[in-house]
């Protein structure tokens, strides 16, 4: 039996049509690289972007990708490119809140930065919908399964990082090392990030589920 695959809603049918998303991430790289607050990490986290954002229009058309599912990949890397400038773990964001008066410290409970986490759970979120479509339209997976597959990606996706920020920080001097990974004194600072990554993943998949059973796409 042949398994039709399911095409989404309002799907990227010509790959020019992501080309503004491409221009507009490669922009964004430069931007991010410029004046960054440890050079050398940040092409780490910015030269992967751009090889991709080369690539993007020819993907969203290959994989047959929904609108709101570009969209996604484009916010997690716009949120990464935002991120890579101070290097995720020194991102000023307690200092801009303290303008407006707001402790962001007090809230939280910790002197950590903090934002790295949201960058995770970001992932988690914004990754759910393009796996999903990407399953379902190359592979003919069925709905269940592509939402449990969805999770596991996100997990291989986000303990594969980690140990790549290890083998990473192995060749790199002790403050680089630092600096890139983030961890801040926390020694379960990549379980956490882990786990901040399959919660987005989790809320994305119940999005998802609340907006099927309305009948929405």
């Amino acid at each position: 039996m042949t398994v039709r695959p399911v095409k989404p809603i309002a799907s990227v049918r010509r790959s020019s049509e992501a080309i503004p998303a491409s221009v507009a991430l490669i922009g964004l790289s430069l931007v991010s690289a410029s004046g960054a607050v440890f050079p050398q990490n940040t092409w780490l986290q910015v030269g992967p972007v751009i090889a991709f954002a080369f690539l993007f229009p020819w993907l969203t058309r290959r994989w047959n990708l929904s609108y709101p599912a570009v969209l996604c990949i484009t916010s997690f890397l716009v949120i990464h490119l935002f991120a890579a400038h101070w290097t995720y773990s020194d991102v000023p964001y307690d200092r801009w809140l303290g303008t407006i008066g707001i402790d962001a410290q007090a809230i939280l409970g910790s002197k950590r930065n903090m934002f790295d986490r949201l960058v995770h759970l970001s992932f988690g979120l914004c990754a759910v919908l393009p796996v999903i479509e990407f399953e379902q339209n190359q592979a003919g997976v069925d709905r269940r399964l592509a939402y449990r597959l969805a999770i596991l990606f996100v997990l291989a996706s986000s303990a594969s990082y980690e140990i790549f920020e290890w083998l990473i920080a192995v060749l790199m001097s002790p403050q680089a090392a630092e600096a890139y990974n983030g961890q801040q004194g926390d020694a379960f600072d990549s379980q956490k990030d882990m786990a901040m990554a399959a919660l987005g993943a989790v809320i994305a998949l119940a999005f998802i589920g609340i907006n099927r059973r309305k009948g929405r796409p």
